[in-house]
This record gives C-alpha cells, sequence and structure tokens, in this order.
C-alpha cells in the first residue's frame, strides 16, 4: 500500500465509468469503506450503481484538460485528494488501415491514449502534494500486441501503455504506485448474451475478479510494487 501508517480508506475516483469494470471497481472499493466517485461524459447514467453504492457521479470528459481540473478540484472539495484513480476509458475504431476514417483514428486515440495523460498528470499532480497513491490505468491485449486492422486501438494503447511504465518509473520513488494492467480476453457483461460463455465456465473475465485485482495492486506493499498486471482466463492462450 502507498505509505506505511495505518489510516482511514481515501477516496477513489474512477473516469470512465459505466457498467462493467468501473462498476465492479466502485462496488469493491465502497465496501472496502473508501468514498468512491465516478466520472464519466453522461453521469445521469450512472444513478442506480450511486444508489447501490453511495458514490457520487460527476461529468468528466476525459479529452478535455478543463473537464478534467473540474473533476478533481470537485473530488477535492467533497472527499479529499484521491488516494486511487482509476483510468478505465478507451476507444476504437476498426477497418482495414488504408481506409480508416482519419477522424474515428484522432478520436480513438485521444480517448484510450492523451485523455489517459491528462487524468494521469492531473492525479499525480495532487498525489505528489499528498506524498502518496495509486494510478491504475485499463488496457487490452491490444497494448502489447497490434492486431489486423485494430491499428487505432493498438496504437492508443500501446501509448497509453508507454505513459504508464514512464509514469511509474518516475513516480514510484515518490510513493505513488503506478500501475497498468493488460486486460487479455473479454469481460463477462452483467447481462450477456447467452452465445457468450461457449468456452466453457470462467472463459470471459470476471469484473469482479479484476476489480479484486485493482485492489490487491493498491494495497501492495512498496517494497514489492508491480508495475504492470496480465489478466486473462485460464481458457485464453497468449
Amino acid at each position: 500500500m502507498s505509505g506505511s501508517a495505518a489510516t482511514a480508506p481515501g477516496s477513489v475516483a474512477v473516469i470512465g465509468a459505466g457498467a462493467g469494470l468501473s462498476a465492479a471497481v466502485a462496488r469493491l472499493f465502497a465496501r472496502e469503506g473508501h468514498p468512491v466517485t465516478l466520472g464519466a461524459r453522461n453521469p445521469d447514467k450512472l444513478a442506480d450503481l450511486c444508489a447501490e453504492t453511495g458514490a457520487q457521479a460527476l461529468a468528466c470528459d476525459a479529452v478535455d484538460p478543463d473537464a478534467v481540473d473540474r473533476f478533481f478540484d470537485a473530488v477535492a472539495a467533497a472527499q479529499g485528494v484521491p488516494e486511487v484513480v482509476v483510468f478505465n476509458p478507451s476507444a476504437r475504431s476498426r477497418g482495414p488501415v488504408a481506409e480508416l476514417d482519419r477522424e474515428a483514428v484522432r478520436h480513438s486515440l485521444m480517448v484510450s491514449c492523451y485523455a489517459g495523460f491528462l487524468v494521469g498528470q492531473r492525479a499525480a499532480r495532487d498525489m505528489l502534494a499528498a506524498g502518496r497513491g495509486s494510478i491504475l490505468f485499463t488496457g487490452a491485449s491490444a497494448s502489447v500486441k497490434g492486431f489486423a486492422q485494430s491499428a487505432p486501438f493498438a496504437m492508443g494503447k500501446f501509448g497509453l501503455r508507454g505513459l504508464a511504465q514512464s509514469m511509474a518509473r518516475e513516480l514510484a520513488p515518490k510513493n505513488i504506485h503506478v500501475a497498468h494492467f493488460v486486460i487479455d480476453g473479454g469481460i463477462g457483461r452483467p447481462n450477456p448474451d447467452p452465445r457468450e460463455g461457449r468456452g466453457g465456465p470462467d472463459s470471459q473475465l470476471d469484473p469482479d475478479a479484476i476489480a479484486a485485482a485493482y485492489l490487491f495492486a493498491h494495497r501492495q506493499p512498496r517494497s514489492a510494487w508491480t508495475w504492470e498486471f496480465e489478466l486473462r482466463p485460464w481458457t485464453e492462450s497468449f
């Protein structure tokens, strides 16, 4: 865990919140006593999750520097500087590289990578002043291998991984744990299509299990921090 003294659980900010992994993260950290703030472009969609967890939901367009600053200012004013920041947004545009829409590619890079920089930079500024914290980035298989007809997603996720690695090396000596998660496989949905899971039990990543890994990362003793985790179902080849 960042720091060594036992204190009350600090606040958690989850950016790019939705009904899947982000919701699992919010539920787990809330159960562990952390005040949780959820950031999304449309916070109204999070009303049920807020009612369930006691979280607050705020508007946050993660590609807008001013919106990111407003979000972090509001979190700090209501719950203190976040002890944990989880970055979860991503965007895809698929197709043959010769036919990709250039604006769609730009959007993918902005959401998957540049937004990670904006959130990571602001989190780092606040945590440096506080002297502790964990910044957790959600990656994907595309963080380490570019698939055919998926160049924009690979570019964004490769960039996010590079950001996380650089930040981890810079900030670890300052008591800020930066970790990147390679989510290598499909994440199960709250209400899955009956055709999903055809690979057998646990053939998709359980969002609650991923959330548990995020909590574990935050609680790692700083004498043995990990900067990257690879998570995949036991049936997934790699």
